[in-house]
């Protein structure tokens, strides 16, 4: 392997002081050792920025860079505005991987002529327990062209997360990710696909997810409605506009991915929201209301979907008293 070759490691950082050293040791820990470690600190209001210093004083491959507070794509985007690497990893502040991870991908990207390679990865919750996987790993290594890597998105079985993956710096040189947006690796990654011949997967789960509530979707307020359910429609939206222009092969499956995000907003969203005057809400029943005959029809909806979504499409409300009466009688 050619240890010429660098690679970016950017890690946006807000307000982490519990988990930082573990994410931090954990990357500087990687067997291959030409890394530059981008620690973007995101306007934190504990010690996180200082703890941040104190690394770079440790080791010369980290660089820090404090800014404002905007959010995990503005301090992704920032890190890859300063990346000077050849290529392009990501990993969350409350997260960490195992020592070999870039080696493995790094080795993949080179041996197959890969723009993007990916590992696997796994959950674990608060208490320390693994949880059941939310991407099935191959059993093998495999390469998966474009529009099968979209299929397994669209189908709620691929893995869009940045995190897992080590992508060619030229590719993030062009695009940013959405700022102001949850969902965002979803919406970044379909728009680079057209640009990705294919995509390198390893069985490996060298990465490993920090599941903790307080963050996007993992609420335990029944009142909360985290903007990620809203985020999830709109991309929904954008990809079936992708599929209709370059991959019809998918349509179906786009139909069917634009209809399972609409039930996830209307099963989230609470109660009390569900009103005339809620516009975003009165679009997605009109959305239902209006693809009854697709719902009754798409071949990859189980029947259980079938039946929600039609009785949602009829009674969105007292579909949802009706629901939430059956799990508190629970």
């Amino acid at each position: 392997m050619d240890v010429q070759i660098k690679i970016s490691v950017i890690v946006p950082v807000y307000n982490v002081m519990a988990y930082l050293t573990r994410c931090v040791d954990s990357i500087r820990k990687q067997t291959y050792r030409n890394l530059e470690i981008l620690l973007v600190d995101d306007g934190s209001t504990d010690n996180s920025g200082a703890l941040c210093e104190k690394f770079a004083l440790e080791d010369k491959r980290i660089r820090v860079f404090h800014k404002e507070n905007g959010g995990s794509s503005s301090a992704r985007n920032l890190g890859i505005e300063k990346a000077t690497g050849d290529f392009i990893g990501f990993v969350d502040s409350d997260d960490y991987i195992e020592p070999e991870m870039y080696e493995r991908l790094l080795a993949m990207l080179l041996e197959e002529n890969l723009l993007v390679a990916q590992c696997s990865r796994d959950e674990i919750d608060e208490q320390g327990n693994r949880m059941p996987d939310v991407c099935t790993p191959p059993e093998v290594q495999v390469l998966v062209e474009s529009e099968d890597f979209l299929r397994e998105l669209l189908m709620h079985r691929g893995d869009c997360s940045f995190c897992t993956k080590l992508i060619e710096a030229s590719l993030l040189k062009q695009h940013h990710f959405p700022e102001g947006e949850l969902n965002e690796d979803f919406r970044l990654l379909v728009e680079l696909l057209p640009e990705i011949p294919a995509i390198g997967i390893l069985p490996e789960q060298e990465y490993h997810v920090f599941y903790r509530y307080g963050s996007n979707t993992r609420t335990r307020d029944r009142e909360e409605f985290p903007r990620v359910f809203t985020d999830i429609v709109n991309n929904a939206d954008r990809v079936e506009a992708l599929v209709k222009e370059q991959y019809p092969g998918l349509t179906v499956e786009a139909e069917r991915f634009a209809l399972i995000q609409r039930l996830d907003y209307m099963l989230h969203i609470p109660i009390s929201q569900m009103k005339r005057d809620n516009t975003f809400y009165m679009q997605v029943c009109g959305y239902l209301k209006s693809h009854r005959k697709e719902i009754k029809t798409n071949p990859y909806l189980t029947k259980k979907n079938r039946q929600y979504l039609l009785l949602l499409a009829a009674a969105p409300a007292l579909v949802r008293k009706v629901h939430a009466g059956i799990r508190g009688f629970r």
